[in-house]
């Protein structure tokens, strides 16, 4: 049995991975471990397409050892041309390798301006993902980022919406330009965790979105997205695994 995001005795600790070489990850990979990593994130779309295989994706897997793997294949990036067919692609991929947790993207196969269709097939075939992917033993995260600040009843009609296809760990990324912002979201991240009846991960983005990726999982989210050092391509946002994992142990000792 793969190692589970959907189980845990503390939020988990999970070191996001963006590299164009199975090198540069599998370097990445090693210095998050020894600063405490539970799981990683590893964005498949960064990755140059020559090593895009399932040997090679068996080979940075297997540097992760027994912790559980979520994988990201969004557009862009080293995936720039790419259909949404071939980004799906990607996800089955890298799970046959191995990996545990699969982003789908919520405008998949039909691109939305809260990256969350509402189009029949699109979603018909989003549904077939997410069934697929359960039958070769994975879980599914569904994921919508916005664009700019959204209010808490889009927020869920978004939540649920993406449970309705398939998620077993919901994933939106709001806007906190300021105090105000931050405040709307922390209190959206506890309505979340009353009412939405999944894993979910809520985080933000802007100038004041910070102290939400530090405690949310105090608040109900599943995981904190760590960065183990910053690089020109990292989301500076997101908190050092080493800052992250001793707010976590204080709050869950």
């Amino acid at each position: 049995m793969k190692p589970t995001f959907l189980t845990y005795q503390k939020p988990l600790l999970c070191a996001m991975i963006q590299a164009h070489t199975p090198e540069e990850m599998l370097c990445q990979i090693a210095n998050a471990g020894y600063d405490g990593a539970d799981a990683y994130g590893i964005h498949l779309e960064y990755l140059e397409k020559e090593y895009r295989t399932v040997e090679k994706l068996k080979s940075i897997f297997k540097a992760c050892g027994d912790k559980p793997i979520y994988i990201t294949s969004y557009r862009g990036h080293s995936s720039a041309g790419f259909t949404d067919e071939q980004c799906a692609e990607l996800l089955l991929l890298g799970l046959e390798a191995g990996a545990t947790l699969c982003d789908i993207i919520g405008d998949l196969y039909c691109k939305d301006e809260f990256e969350l269709t509402f189009d029949e097939e699109a979603v018909k075939k989003q549904k077939a993902l997410a069934a697929k992917i359960h039958e070769m033993g994975g879980e599914v995260l569904f994921s919508s980022h916005q664009k700019q600040f959204i209010d808490e009843e889009k927020v869920m009609e978004i939540a649920f919406a993406q449970k309705e296809r398939g998620a077993d760990v919901v994933k939106i990324v709001n806007h906190s330009y300021d105090r105000d912002m931050l405040m709307k979201n922390l209190n959206i991240c506890t309505r979340l965790n009353k009412e939405l009846g999944c894993e979910f991960l809520y985080l933000a983005n802007g100038d004041d979105c910070k102290l939400l990726r530090q405690i949310g999982p105090a608040l109900g989210c599943c995981m904190y997205l760590c960065i183990q050092h910053y690089l020109p391509v990292s989301h500076k946002v997101q908190p050092k695994l080493t800052a992250a994992k001793a707010i976590r142990d204080a709050m869950f000792n």
